[in-house]
């Protein structure tokens, strides 16, 4: 290639790179992406929310939504690299120290309630469990001692027992511990832990002696090739679902979840909106995917939340066991000013 055509190269080369830079720019300043991770649990509910989203916004907001499990968004979020946390537990005293060190602050909002879901293979005998043969199983002391399912109660088939469950980076771990063994993250480790859900589904349906646990949705989805165990809280055996969460009476796997916004992003009209967007529709989409809704008046009152920018938690970094829909509406939020 002589001087002139390398040139000529060259300038077409810079001419393509130059449009496709343009073209780069223009996308960018057209699809802004709100970036959302965190829990496994709330992550049906989110995805079907940033689904109807860019369907409205026809692709003018892009929504990735990842689950990296609650502790593990949280680390994200308080680190400034998302704009949305979801959480199946209230941010913890641990994360809200992050959060301030690193100047992030967050807008708290329940969006749903989940019946934490015990499931079993639906070939194994066993139809309920009680609270106190679920710590038998978990506590750390099962641990190379428990591994019948006879061991947790004569009364169980004789069968080697397989477990399967949340990841210690999941806000479902850090509940069903402290709900289940009474301290959180409090476990045997002789199971395979997992922020993926379905790979929990897979175990259980795969092994006839298997038990996991997760909420609620994975279990509605998976209804064919799992078995919910009821639960005995000293009352009986109650059933998993919707009703029993929003009656109270599934105890103490029932529990609220949430979306933490990060309170600087909502300055944007596009977090703005996918906030509005998704209280308007929680509701509609909890009730697709499997989980309770709250009452239509709590929606409107964390959509003026969303829009005030109204800052802190009513939890004070402490986890909620236990608690029903009107406690959680009931609490008062430890609101921190707001950062101009």
């Amino acid at each position: 290639m002589n001087l002139q055509m390398f040139k000529t190269a060259g300038r077409a080369v810079a001419a393509a790179v130059a449009v496709m830079a343009m073209s780069g720019t223009a996308m960018a300043q057209q699809a802004f992406t709100i970036q959302i991770d965190g829990s496994s649990t709330v992550f049906p509910l989110a995805e079907a929310v940033a689904e109807g989203f860019q369907q409205q916004t026809s692709g003018r907001v892009r929504v990735t939504v990842g689950e990296s499990g609650t502790g593990g968004g949280f680390r994200k979020f308080c680190r400034g690299e998302t704009h949305i946390s979801n959480a199946s537990r209230p941010i913890s005293a641990s994360e809200m120290a992050a959060c301030r060190a690193a100047g992030i602050q967050y807008v708290e909002i329940p969006v749903a309630f989940d019946a934490l879901t015990v499931v079993v293979h639906p070939s194994n005998p066993v139809r309920s469990i009680t609270v106190q043969e679920l710590q038998r199983t978990w506590r750390p002391e099962a641990q190379g001692n428990i591994s019948n399912w006879r061991q947790i109660n004569p009364a169980f088939p004789d069968m080697p027992l397989v477990l399967f469950g949340a990841g210690t980076a999941s806000g479902t771990f850090d509940y069903f511990t402290e709900a289940v063994v009474g301290r959180a993250r409090s476990s045997r480790t002789d199971y395979t832990p997992t922020e993926d859900d379905n790979v929990t589904v897979q175990g259980v349906a795969s092994n006839q002696g298997g038990m996991g646990y997760f909420g609620l949705a994975y279990f509605e989805e998976n209804r064919g090739r799992l078995r919910a165990l009821a639960i005995d809280n000293g009352n009986g055996p109650v059933e998993p679902s919707v009703a029993n969460a929003e009656n109270g009476t599934y105890a103490p796997l029932s529990r609220p979840m949430f979306i933490y916004v990060n309170a600087a992003a909502l300055r944007r009209p596009q977090v703005q909106q996918f906030a509005q967007y998704f209280l308007n529709n929680a509701a509609r989409y909890s009730q697709q995917v499997g989980y309770v809704p709250l009452p239509a008046a709590a929606y409107q009152t964390y959509l003026q939340r969303a829009q005030r920018r109204t800052q802190g938690t009513a939890f004070g970094g402490r986890q909620a066991i236990g608690v029903t829909i009107a406690e959680v509406l009931a609490r008062p939020l430890i609101v921190e000013p707001v950062q101009q």
